[in-house]
């Protein structure tokens, strides 16, 4: 049966095309086969892969209705731990924990303080929340200072990563909760790609700092191979989440058997430490040779990021490195802005020097039949 694009909607046929002839449109990828070696997952420990323990695959509802499993709070209260806060609350997914904690605190007549990199969930956030966002340049703690400064007995909060994923460094944890505690701002810090990975025992970078923010989110779909996120602070943050957070309110609780799966990952974090090891020396690894091959690799950890600039270079590179068993994601505006276009390489606890090596082969013949 053919099928045709209705009139209302033919306008999309032509701003796709727009799309593809910058370079910038997305697609379906292939499944990922067999014998590929992925240098783009966030599953930085190599848990995704273990069997989830059994438990029921669905709650049913919303929490607050007749969704409560006992896996969730046996969760809530492992992750709590793990970042050393009072409590946590367990939301489907890192998006819905990011808008829900943002949308539930901030409010119109608040202002915002946010970094210009921070992730599309918390602008999102902040855009449901009606407060009066102030977006400041990327770890510009003095642009933050000066932004408290100007709000006047407005509430405020500054929301940042605390390692972001698409750059792979870091912010002054430190130095922005001292501007917070000097002019009364909240800190909401989203930990997601630290967590499990950096900091003592995986504890993440707040933990690092000796940082303790007003709220922490983290996710358990990186490095805790599982699915779904939590927010972490005092009880009342906990409480009024659970009162006002839309995205938790009006979302049916989370898999019983993820819950279960994602408190397995948060303990083999712990008790597996020579995972973290793994992921940083294939990093460090990765990051050597790539300098050999005369690319300028960014930040620190995990995430290695390759800035090419140009979108169509990116998608030929990721092309021609996928067609040579190496998956690798061309990263393309607006995740990134434009003219950062990017390989984003991921490293995990899975990939060992022999896998690291291989990778710079095929990037280094790759490279070379790049026209100069």
């Amino acid at each position: 049966m053919k099928h045709t694009t209705p009139p209302a909607l033919r306008f999309l046929e032509e701003s796709l095309r727009d799309l593809e002839s910058q370079s910038l449109l997305r697609k379906r990828p292939a499944p990922v086969s067999d014998g590929s070696l992925s240098f783009c997952s966030n599953d930085y420990l190599a848990l995704a892969s273990r069997p989830p323990p059994g438990r029921s695959s669905g709650s049913g509802a919303s929490r607050l209705v007749a969704g409560e499993r006992q896996e969730h709070v046996d969760l809530e209260r492992a992750v709590a731990e793990l970042v050393g806060l009072p409590e946590a609350l367990v939301f489907s997914s890192g998006y819905a924990a990011n808008v829900g904690v943002i949308s539930a605190l901030a409010a119109p007549g608040d202002i915002l303080v946010s970094d210009a990199l921070n992730h599309a969930s918390i602008v999102d956030g902040a855009r449901l929340s009606r407060a009066q966002t102030l977006v400041v340049p990327h770890r510009d703690v003095a642009a933050v200072a000066d932004a408290l400064k100007a709000r006047g007995s407005r509430r405020a909060w500054v929301v940042t990563e605390s390692y972001f994923s698409m750059d792979a460094d870091v912010p002054d944890l430190r130095a922005l909760r001292g501007i917070c505690d000097e002019y009364g701002a909240a800190l909401v810090v989203d930990e997601a790609h630290a967590l499990g990975v950096l900091g003592p025992d995986g504890r993440g970078l707040c933990h690092e700092a000796g940082v303790i923010p007003d709220a922490l989110v983290g996710t358990f779909g990186k490095a805790f191979g599982a699915a779904g996120a939590f927010v972490a602070g005092c009880p009342a943050l906990a409480q009024w989440l659970w009162n006002r957070a839309r995205t938790f309110v009006f979302s049916t609780g989370l898999s019983p058997a993820v819950a279960a799966a994602a408190r397995a990952g948060v303990e083999a974090s712990l008790k597996e430490p020579e995972r973290r090891g793994r992921v940083l020396a294939a990093a460090n690894q990765l990051r050597r040779g790539l300098t050999e091959l005369g690319v300028s690799p960014r930040g620190i950890g995990p995430i290695v990021p390759w800035v090419i600039g140009d979108p169509a270079k990116a998608v030929r590179l990721a092309k021609g490195l996928r067609e040579a068993g190496i998956d690798v994601a061309a990263i393309r505006p607006p995740s990134v802005p434009a003219g950062t276009a990017r390989l984003r390489l991921t490293v995990t606890a899975a990939h060992g020097e022999a896998d690291v090596a291989r990778a710079l082969g095929v990037f280094a013949d790759v490279l070379g039949r790049e026209p100069r």
